[in-house]
Order: C-alpha cells, then sequence, then structure tokens
C-alpha cells in the first residue's frame, strides 16, 4: 500500500540475479536498462499485491515474449530513484507519490506514466467486523478514544493501539492521531508480513484491534473487517504531511516506465503499459503466493493458465 499502499504470508519474489532484497539506490542490476538486449528489470514492492503484479508480467514476459527478467525489491520512494536512474525499467503498482511524479515525471522528464494497471487502491482505518458488530459506534472515529482501552497493548503503552506495517510505506497515521487529538499510539509491526501476522493472532482470539490497511488485499477474504470512517477526504487536505487530518484518498494504481526503456523498450515496454487486470485477478494470484504457499511464478503460471483471454490483450 501511497503506502501506502507492504513475509511470512508473502513470499518475497526472490531475484533472478541471486542477490537477495537489493537496495537498487547503491546497486544497479546488470541486466537493467542494457542497450539492445532482451532483458527487463522490474521492481517489486514488499506487498503481496504487488508481487502478484510481477510475477505474472515476469512469467508471460519471459514466456510469451523471451525476455530475460530480473526482480529486484526496492521501499516505494528508493525505487522512483532506482527507476529515474535506469536501475530498474518498471514499477507496475504506485500508490501515489505527487512529489517524485512531479520532479521526475514532470521536471526531469526521466520518468514516464505506464498507465493504470486496473487496480483501485484506498488506504484507511479498520476493525474487525466481529468488533463493529458488538460497538457499532466504533466505525466513527469520534468515538475511538471511547475504546482506547480495549485497544492498548505492551507497545502503545498507556494509549490505544493503532497497528501499522512498514514505516517504508505511505502513512499519515502519526499527524492524523496528533492532530484529531486521539488517545492513540502508532505501533509499526516492520512489514506486511508481521502486520498480517498479529492481526490473524488478535482475530484468531476475537480480540479486537485498529489498524492501518489497504484494499485490495487478500486477509480481507479472511478476516471481514469494517473500515473507520475519517474526516472526509477533500483535495488538498493531505497536502501538508504535518497537518493531515483527513481521510486517505481513492487511488486508482499507476504503472511507471523509465523513459529511455519507454522509449526504446520494444516489445516489453509496449507489454507493460497494455498490462492492466482487476481486483479479483490480483486477489487471486496474491491467495496464491500468501496462503497457499506456491512459488510466484507457480501462482503465474495457473493463473495465466486459466486467464488467456485477460493477457492475450496485453501482448504487442
Amino acid at each position: 500500500m501511497s503506502r501506502k499502499r507492504i513475509t511470512a504470508a508473502a513470499a518475497v519474489l526472490v531475484l533472478a540475479t541471486g542477490c537477495g532484497a537489493a537496495d537498487m539506490t547503491k546497486q544497479a542490476s546488470p541486466y537493467a536498462h542494457a542497450q539492445g538486449a532482451r532483458t527487463v528489470t522490474l521492481s517489486v514492492q514488499s506487498w503481496v499485491g504487488a508481487q502478484a503484479n510481477v510475477a505474472v508480467a515476469q512469467y508471460l514476459l519471459e514466456h510469451e515474449l523471451g525476455y530475460r527478467v530480473d526482480t529486484v525489491q526496492v521501499d516505494e520512494v528508493p525505487a522512483w530513484d532506482a527507476l529515474s536512474q535506469g536501475r530498474v525499467d518498471a514499477i507496475l503498482e504506485d500508490w501515489g507519490h505527487p512529489e517524485q511524479e512531479q520532479r521526475y515525471v514532470r521536471d526531469k522528464k526521466t520518468i514516464a506514466p505506464g498507465g493504470d494497471l486496473g487496480v483501485t487502491g484506498h488506504i484507511g482505518w479498520f476493525v474487525p467486523t466481529y468488533f463493529a458488530k458488538k460497538h457499532p459506534d466504533v466505525t466513527d472515529w469520534k468515538n475511538l478514544d471511547k475504546y482506547a482501552d480495549l485497544l492498548r497493548t505492551a507497545e502503545s503503552g498507556g494509549k490505544g493501539q493503532l497497528l501499522d506495517g512498514s514505516p517504508s510505506y505511505v502513512t499519515n497515521d502519526k499527524a492524523l492521531v496528533k492532530n484529531l487529538d486521539l488517545d492513540y499510539q502508532v505501533v509499526f509491526a516492520g512489514s506486511e508480513a508481521a502486520q498480517i501476522t498479529q492481526m490473524q493472532q488478535f482475530a484468531k482470539e476475537e480480540k479486537p484491534f485498529l489498524s492501518y490497511w489497504y484494499t485490495p488485499q487478500w486477509l480481507m477474504e479472511r478476516i471481514p473487517m469494517t473500515e473507520v470512517k475519517l474526516p472526509p477526504y477533500e483535495e488538498g487536505c493531505d497536502a501538508d504531511p504535518a497537518k493531515v487530518d483527513c481521510a486517505y484518498p481513492v487511488t486508482p494504481l499507476q504503472k511507471y516506465l523509465n523513459a529511455g526503456f519507454a522509449k526504446d523498450g520494444g516489445e516489453a515496454a509496449e507489454f507493460l503499459k497494455n498490462l492492466t487486470w482487476t481486483t479479483e485477478d490480483q486477489n487471486q494470484v496474491s491467495l496464491m503466493i500468501a496462503e497457499q504457499k506456491m512459488r510466484p511464478d507457480e501462482a503465474a503460471k495457473k493463473w495465466v493458465d486459466g486467464h488467456e483471454s485477460v493477457w492475450r490483450k496485453w501482448l504487442p
């Protein structure tokens, strides 16, 4: 999830180069942006939906178009730097980074829009539906302090806990808690996987929790959650990160390509621009990776085998 917008529950894609979760601000892939080579380097963010996008794109690029694909896990903002520098060729799921978009797309013109992914993302605060049914008024932020004691944990001290994932995700939560004057402490699990593990444990014991979460995400199909209504989002209400006091926007998720690759990347660039699928498609692959513990390439093959009418349209 901007993560926004990231795993025990979400298997990390293994790099084709075998160098692990590389920091691409320091180390470039030997294949990225290689002149004349039929190779593509894709940035893969740490949340399972992004892994699903890359798994399917990689499978089709390799098996239908004959490319070698290298994947590199990079945090959201550093991924923009790597993309601008040609260290990766494409980001397939961006949750909205207006500062980076202004700098690299409009000003420097080193990054080109790659079009809609076809999936609409939304970040919010959620409680498990079993808790919302017992306490319906918890779904209005104005009543959250009433439940702070029930939501307190060892990590949150004397305040209620607002569980977040990775600090690298785009989150306004610390500012929201402060500006809405709520008796809560933001606690970072550290990753999407760790956050999922905590929520699954809470749900197993039917304990209440309040969590930063996002849709689409496969866990919603396993733990029904209800969104807490924050003050309505209005254009510009989140312009100053320190003064945010409104809900997160609904975000059509976007793809971005290195500008040189977008121009000269041939069939691979055209394919990635054409790639668009639904939330249901993404969740099918995500569930296979995260819950069924399939390797990403196995999950991609299974989806590809059953959805030729969808992906055939992406091919140049």
